[in-house]
């Protein structure tokens, strides 16, 4: 019995997420194949990090693929500031995880802000298609379709819906090998936003014995001076004298602290004590200098704002986009109590709504990183 053309072309995409590809490659042969049983005249896929279902790159096509920086910073607002009927978070509770503006605002676009302040007055849109890609509880992408004006039908059927529903999990496993790809191609340091690890060797006075090249960049960053020459930056030669008494037994844990640069990017600042072997060999501390990962941003996102460890729960489940009764359900807490704590998390970090705290989230951890050239890592955030 021979194949349907859907069938085929989702036998072309499994092939596509399963060759290994890079992100960007992997991404544009997606949207090639995807066309081929869903015409559209521009589309998006957005990688996301499956700590925070928060945007870490996006991938264009179509009318839409010389979108600028300025038209990228409208989207964020339009996804993460202003109020509309849904973004891309309501997709999980979407029955495929998919949805499309003409049946979200029952045929009337102009319902949505979105729709009717960015999207059609920039690039005459006239229906979104959106779905969730996500596989083994994570989500790793958003797909978003759109048709124009100037095509032939201009909204998108049901048929279609269900068929993205159906290729969502093969493109988000796509997505994850193709971060896989990406980071061992890049080689030696992957393709982290800046610098590789800082690595200091120091003294029990605190001198710095030696350092690789990143140290010097990175020691800067914090505040410190020319190594060698100037006293490590304080909260650096805190970590150092923890470390220290670990060593000397007066410590249970070798010290791991995150911080902030001069430029508010956090690092993670960890130091253990070496074993000397040599008489009269100096006792020495090793000390690392790194990019934090997304499971070091986010507690400190909301410990700078001096939350509590209940509040902070709240906080990580309300940027995954967790309503208040599962948030409850989660935390064995009532509704009314998932209220009080967010009301005191709103007034901690002067914002009014969920929305506006994903977004302070997302414009002071993501885009920096974004903005840089940065790329996603293995585990969704940035290497």
């Amino acid at each position: 019995m021979r194949s349907t053309p859907v069938e085929r072309t989702r036998a072309q995409l499994l092939t596509v997420a399963r060759a290994g590809l890079d992100t960007p490659t992997f991404v544009a042969a997606t949207l090639e194949t995807v066309a081929r049983a869903v015409p559209f005249s521009a589309a998006c896929l957005a990688t996301t990090d499956p700590a925070t279902r928060l945007v870490t790159s996006a991938f264009k096509a179509g009318t839409m693929s010389s979108v600028d920086a300025a038209e990228d910073a409208r989207w964020a607002f339009h996804e993460y500031v202003a109020d509309d009927l849904y973004d891309y978070r309501d997709l999980l509770t979407r029955e495929g995880a998919v949805m499309t503006t003409h049946v979200e605002t029952h045929g009337d676009p102009l319902r949505s802000s979105r729709f009717e302040n960015f999207f059609q007055p920039t690039w005459s849109v006239t229906d979104e298609l959106r779905s969730a890609a996500t596989a083994d509880g994570d989500l790793w992408a958003f797909l978003a379709l759109f048709r124009d004006e100037n095509g032939r039908t201009r909204t998108f059927n049901e048929a279609e819906m269900e068929f993205v529903s159906s290729i969502a999990t093969t493109v988000a496993r796509g997505v994850r090998a193709s971060l896989v790809t990406t980071l061992v191609a890049a080689g030696p340091g992957g393709v982290a936003t800046g610098a590789g690890p800082g690595v200091l060797l120091v003294d029990a006075a605190g001198e710095v014995l030696s350092a690789n090249g990143e140290a010097h960049d990175r020691i800067a960053a914090l505040g410190g001076g020319s190594l060698g020459s100037t006293p490590l930056p304080m909260p650096v030669q805190s970590v150092v004298n923890a470390a220290q008494r670990f060593g000397r037994g007066q410590e249970h844990w070798a010290p791991r602290v995150r911080m902030r640069t001069v430029s508010g990017r956090w690092v993670v600042v960890s130091a253990s004590p070496m074993t000397s072997f040599g008489a009269g060999v100096p006792s020495t501390t090793a000390v690392t200098v790194e990019d934090a990962g997304a499971t070091d941003v986010l507690p400190l996102v909301v410990a700078a704002h001096g939350l509590t460890g209940r509040e902070r729960e709240v906080v990580r489940l309300v940027l995954r986009g967790v309503s208040t009764a599962e948030i409850g359900r989660a935390l064995h807490l009532s509704a009314y109590t998932v209220q009080d704590h967010l009301k005191a998390v709103f007034d901690k970090v002067g914002v009014r709504s969920r929305r506006e705290l994903a977004a302070r989230v997302f414009a002071e951890e993501y885009v920096p990183r974004m903005g840089a050239g940065g790329s996603p890592g293995a585990s969704g955030f940035f290497a």
